[in-house]
């Protein structure tokens, strides 16, 4: 099991895939939707999700996304797209958990809370960015208990990288070791028919091409 590294801050991209936004019942954006995790959410591979009461309540509803990570190398601010990775330091996997109800209702419709509870951010190794080249076209699979449930491709994103790092350092700086979560391909538990959300004894494993694997099995605490 890997330790839990620490990074300045979480930034992350809702909606960024449009069959995802569609089987969410929502439209794509016109501009990048940013929101942020807690970073004590995080966690590495192998460690558990666990099952908080609190998303138990009024059911349940922790949910899956697999999702590609970017961590920013140095502080930065008014990034042009055409310099955007000349800021990154790596790139790893990292699984957006998220408890819906919290999402939408729990807290007057702002994201963070039902994303940020201890151990909804797994994480694997970073990659330094010369090991994975350019992240524009890599596969993305997310499997639950080995049924793929998740499988797109980088490019399908609706705002590539370069554009999400120039539109959020608009006059805001990334510090250095800034983590963005860069948006979920469809596939998710909320978006099934019926919904199907994480259990105890479940198994999540995310894998990216170039990048890794993480694997979490989710644990009712």
């Amino acid at each position: 099991m890997s330790g839990r590294p620490r990074f300045a801050a979480i930034w992350c991209v809702g909606r960024n895939y449009a069959e995802h936004a569609r089987e969410m019942g929502a439209e794509a954006p016109d501009h990048p939707l940013f929101f942020m995790k807690n970073p004590a959410a995080v966690s590495g591979d192998g460690d558990p999700i666990p099952i908080h009461a609190a998303c138990l309540e009024p059911q349940e509803q922790v949910d899956w996304e697999g999702e590609l990570a970017v961590v920013i190398g140095r502080d930065a601010r008014d990034v042009q797209e055409s310099e955007a990775y000349e800021v990154i330091d790596g790139y790893a996997v990292a699984n957006d958990v998220t408890a819906r109800w919290w999402q939408k209702h729990g807290s007057g419709g702002q994201f963070c809370r039902g994303k940020s509870f201890d151990g909804f951010c797994p994480i694997g190794r970073v990659v330094p960015a010369a090991e994975v080249g350019r992240p524009d076209d890599l596969l993305i699979e997310t499997r639950l208990n080995g049924e793929l449930v998740q499988s797109a491709r980088t490019s399908d994103m609706i705002f590539p990288i370069p554009r999400l790092i120039a539109e959020l350092t608009r006059g805001t700086t990334l510090l250095a070791g800034t983590v963005l979560l860069t948006g979920t391909p469809a596939g998710v538990g909320a978006g099934r028919k019926p919904p199907r959300f994480l259990r105890d004894g479940d198994e999540v494993v995310v894998a990216i091409e170039r990048v890794g694997r993480i694997g979490n099995p989710v644990r009712d605490v």
